[in-house]
C-alpha cells in the first residue's frame, strides 16, 4: 500500500518553494521534467517526503544550449561584478538560513545544527569568493629579451559540471559554483538524486538573484537525473572543459578515465579513511571530543569522519575508556531534534553495508566495543560502533560509510605514520600531541601522506579558508579555499615584444643576415 507523502508536515518546504509534486530541471529559462519520477525519502521514518520529475536527454541538451548561449556575456562580465552577484546569493541563503537547514536534516539526515552549519557554510563560501573576485592575479615575470614582457593571464575555462553528494547537498555545491561563477564559467549541476529537493530549493534561490540583477540565469543550470543516463552524458560531454565529481573511489575512477580520455580535466574528492593518533603526551581531554564528534558526526558519512583511531599502546586503556563512556551517551533520533547528536544513515543500502560491515570485522578478528546492531523500529538508524582490531586487518584499508571507528594500538611515532599512511586512501588525518618535534616531522615530507594533516585539532570540519581535498584515491582534486580557483580558470603565458627588433629566445640566431 502506498504511503502518504510527508510534505505537508513540513512547512518550512514551501517556503523553500518546494512542492509536493515538482520539476527537476532548471535550462535558464525555464523549469521542466518530463523524465523519470524520484521519490525523496526520509531517512528518519522511511516515508516519501516529496517526488520530482527528472530530466530526458533533450531536457539535458536544453541545459548545454541555454549556457553556451549565456556563456561569452558572463565572461565579459567584470569579475568584481561577478563576485558581487555571488554575494548576493550567500545574501539570499543566509535569508532561509534555519528553512534550508531544517531541509538538509529532514531530506539527508544529519543533525540539525550540523544542517544549519552546512548552510552556513554556503554562505561563508559566497563572501569567500566575492573576495576573491577583486584579486585573480596573473604576473609580470623578467624577459631574457630586450624591450619584451613575459606576461600570465587568466581567464575562464567555459563550461563546468559539478556533480555533488547526498552528504553535504548543499556546501559541496558552493565550493566550485560560487568560485567557478566568480572566474566567469557557465555551470551545470547534478545534485545527488535522493537529495533532490536540497537541490531544488539551492538553485531556485541562486534563480532569483540572477533574474534581479538582469542576468540570464542559464550561467547555472541544474538537471536531476540518474548517474547512469544524465550523468554519464554530462561526464561525456566535449563541450563540458572541467567536471568536478564528489563520491566514491569507484565512480571516481570512471569518471576521470572518461573526462581525461576526451581531453577535459577534473576536480575529484573521493573516498576517506582518516586516521586520528593519539601520543601518550597528547590532551585526552582535547583528543576525546574531537575523536568523537569526527566518528559520530554525520552518522559516520563525512568524507572526513574519523575511521581509525590510532592510540598509543600507553595510553590505550584510557582512551578506550573515556571513548565508551562517550559512546554510551549518544542520543540517537530524529534529526530535526535539537536534542538528538546521531540522526539515521542515508538509505537502506547505508545500513546494509553496516550490517555486513560488522560480519566482515568479526570475522576479521575484530572485537565490538560499542554499537555494532542496526537499530529496531522505522528509518535507517544504527547503534554507532567502536571497534578493538589489529592494522593489518584487511577491513581497515576500505572506506565503509558508516559509523564505524577501530581503535588500534601503536608504540612509536614511526609506527603510527606508517599505519597512517598504509591506507589506498589520504584526505585528511590528525595528531594529537604536545612534543613539537613530532609535530614538525608529521606535517614534513616523512609524516603523513593525507591533503589535510591537522595538529590537535580532528579530522573533521575543516575550514573554507584551506584548500580541500586529498591524495592517492581521494582523487588529488583541490576545493574551496587558497588558490583552488586557478582550476576553474585556463592559464595563458604572453609574450609582449614592443621593440623594434624580433630576437629569439635562448639567443637563437636563424635565418639570413
Amino acid at each position: 500500500m502506498a504511503t502518504q507523502l510527508e510534505y505537508s508536515q513540513h512547512a518550512f518546504l514551501a517556503e523553500l518553494g518546494i512542492e509536493a509534486e515538482n520539476l527537476g530541471v532548471f535550462n535558464g529559462e525555464k523549469w521542466c521534467g518530463s523524465g523519470p519520477v524520484i521519490t525523496s525519502m526520509n531517512p528518519s521514518t522511511g516515508n516519501p517526503i516529496a517526488r520530482i520529475k527528472g530530466a530526458t536527454p533533450e531536457e539535458y541538451e536544453s541545459c548545454m544550449t541555454n549556457m553556451l548561449a549565456a556563456q561569452a556575456e558572463w565572461q565579459m562580465t567584470p569579475a568584481p561584478k561577478r563576485g558581487d552577484i555571488v554575494r548576493q546569493i550567500g545574501d539570499e541563503i543566509r535569508k532561509f538560513k534555519n528553512q534550508l537547514g531544517a531541509l538538509v536534516s529532514l531530506e539527508m539526515g544529519k543533525i540539525i545544527g550540523e544542517g544549519v552549519g552546512e548552510v552556513q557554510e554556503f554562505i561563508d563560501i559566497c563572501d569567500f569568493a566575492t573576495g576573491i573576485s577583486r584579486t585573480i592575479a596573473g604576473q609580470v615575470l623578467p624577459s631574457e629579451r630586450a624591450n619584451h614582457t613575459l606576461l600570465e593571464v587568466w581567464n575562464p575555462l567555459g563550461v563546468v559540471g559539478i556533480i555533488s553528494a547526498f552528504n553535504f547537498p548543499m556546501a559541496v555545491l558552493s565550493w566550485n559554483a560560487a568560485i567557478s561563477l566568480i572566474c566567469g564559467n557557465v555551470n551545470i549541476w547534478k545534485g545527488a538524486s535522493s537529495t533532490s529537493l536540497c537541490t531544488l530549493a539551492v538553485t531556485k534561490i541562486m534563480e532569483r538573484v540572477f533574474r534581479a540583477n538582469g542576468v540570464n540565469p542559464a550561467v547555472m543550470t541544474t538537471v536531476i537525473g540518474s548517474g547512469a543516463t544524465i550523468g554519464e552524458r554530462l561526464i561525456q560531454d566535449k563541450r563540458i572543459s572541467l567536471v568536478s565529481f564528489t563520491g566514491s573511489t569507484s565512480i571516481g575512477r570512471g569518471i576521470a578515465t572518461t573526462v581525461h580520455s576526451r581531453f577535459g580535466t577534473t576536480i575529484l574528492e573521493l573516498g576517506g579513511n582518516n586516521a586520528l593518533i593519539v601520543m601518550d603526551d597528547a590532551s585526552l581531554d582535547l583528543v576525546i571530543p574531537a575523536a568523537f564528534f569526527g566518528a559520530i558526526g554525520t552518522c559516520g558519512q563525512r568524507c572526513t569522519s574519523t575511521r581509525r583511531m590510532l592510540v598509543h599502546e600507553k595510553v590505550y586503556d584510557e582512551v578506550v575508556a573515556r571513548m565508551l563512556k562517550a559512546y554510551g551517551q549518544i542520543r540517537i533520533g530524529n534529526p530535526l531534534d535539537a536534542n538528538t547528536l546521531c540522526g539515521p544513515l542515508h538509505t537502506q543500502a547505508a545500513v546494509k553495508e553496516f550490517t555486513d560491515g560488522i560480519e566482515t570485522i568479526k570475522a576479521q578478528g575484530g572485537k565490538i566495543l560499542a554499537g555494532g546492531s542496526k537499530r529496531d523500529g522505522p528509518g535507517n538508524f544504527v547503534n554507532p560502533t567502536l571497534v578493538e582490531i589489529h592494522h593489518d586487518a584487511p577491513i581497515v584499508r576500505e572506506e565503509l560509510f558508516v559509523p564505524i571507528t577501530y581503535v588500534i594500538k601503536f608504540s612509536t611515532f614511526e609506527e603510527a605514520v606508517a599505519i597512517n599512511n598504509e591506507v589506498p586512501q589520504g584526505l585528511s588525518s590528525s595528531l594529537f600531541t604536545t612534543n613539537m618535534q613530532n609535530v614538525f616531522r608529521w606535517v614534513g615530507p616523512l609524516g603523513s601522506d593525507c591533503g589535510i594533516i591537522n595538529v590537535n585539532a580532528g579530522t573533521s570540519g575543516a575550514e573554507i579558508g584551506g584548500a580541500f581535498g586529498g591524495q592517492k584515491e581521494t582523487g588529488g582534486g583541490r576545493e574551496s579555499g587558497s588558490d583552488s580557483w586557478k582550476q576553474y580558470m585556463r592559464r595563458g603565458t604572453v609574450t609582449v615584444n614592443y621593440g623594434k627588433q624580433l630576437p629569439l629566445s635562448q639567443g637563437l640566431k636563424f635565418g639570413t643576415d
